[in-house]
């Protein structure tokens, strides 16, 4: 089934989700000039959220910078449309998709005298990984992609045309029976999944690889780093071989989309016992009970969106 809703938010309003057209010489479709975020709301027990959203503008906003492309929108901003998308689409549970871009004015590599268009989407997302591979986990292989040098891309930012080297990543994954595949970087150190950090536990401590292995720094990262040292474990943002992900007794996956997600196996042997360990567990408990509003949110990551009224009203 298509993941769509009714609406859409393009260039300042709220329009049809079949009249949020582009045209086919827009230079984002040609030279990959576009930036993105994915945010998640989740359904709470006192209605629906929106998880962490300002981090994710605030990002959003510097790839803007980085990509030269202007946001139309600040912060503030961004936060209003996607409660009143929200609100158009009648949604609680939903993946939010901001998107800025470049239209068409003139064919050439430097697109800066094109027109910027920007669109906020709201579709309804399950599990990326599948719901089963919350609790059993996933099969991942080493990718004989690498990910980029840190002066060739800008890893840091969500840049559509970068996102090319995640696709050679994941479907030469799947083509080889494998559920996501795990990149290394220029230097052959761990580096990142398609679309999730990755944490590495061996002997009760969690390593994670550092920004300077051509890793996006990612949200939900810093949740589960946040949630690890408050539950009482070290972790490490440390350089990582390649045999550290056939030594570690778990390893977990984090994103927007794959939330927490354990690995099963990594090249076909299994990590660890070869099912989901205590460490990823009780990270995944605590996440997923802020999310769905049965923990405290002591970190403040949710915002309330009144499906009646506007935020701050």
């Amino acid at each position: 089934m298509p993941m769509r809703a009714d609406y859409i938010w393009m260039n300042g309003e709220i329009i049809p989700w079949e009249q949020a057209t582009v045209h086919v010489f827009a230079h984002a479709l040609h030279y990959g000039s576009s930036v993105f975020e994915g945010i998640r709301v989740y359904e709470t027990v006192n209605g629906p959220a929106i998880f962490r959203g300002r981090e994710h503008y605030e990002r959003l906003l510097f790839s803007c910078k980085v990509a030269r492309i202007p946001s139309p929108l600040n912060v503030d901003e961004w936060m209003q449309v996607t409660a009143d998308v929200l609100r158009a689409n009648k949604q609680t549970n939903a993946y939010v998709r901001p998107l800025v871009f470049r239209g068409y004015e003139a064919l050439g590599v430097d697109g800066r005298g094109c027109p910027v268009d920007a669109i906020l989407a709201t579709v309804p997302w399950g599990a990326y990984l599948g719901a089963e591979a919350l609790e059993k986990g996933v099969d991942v292989q080493v990718s004989s992609w690498r990910r980029m040098a840190p002066d060739t891309l800008n890893a840091l930012a969500k840049i559509g045309g970068q996102y090319v080297n995640s696709q050679n990543i994941v479907m030469e994954a799947k083509d080889n029976g494998f559920n996501e595949g795990i990149a290394l970087d220029i230097n052959g150190y761990v580096s990142e999944g398609s679309g999730e950090n990755i944490f590495v536990i061996h002997k009760g401590e969690i390593y994670t690889p550092p920004l300077a292995n051509s890793i996006l720094g990612g949200i939900t990262r810093a949740c589960a780093v946040t949630i690890a040292q408050d539950l009482g474990y070290t972790v490490k943002e440390m350089t990582l071989p390649r045999e550290m992900l056939y030594l570690a007794d778990e390893i977990f996956f984090t994103g927007t989309a794959a939330e927490i997600t354990p690995v099963r196996s990594v090249d076909r042997m299994p990590v660890g016992g070869g099912s989901r360990g205590p460490i990823t567990k009780a990270i995944q408990e605590v996440f997923f009970g802020i999310i769905r509003g049965e923990k405290e949110d002591k970190w403040g990551w949710l915002t309330p969106v009144a499906m009646g009224e506007k935020i701050g009203a």
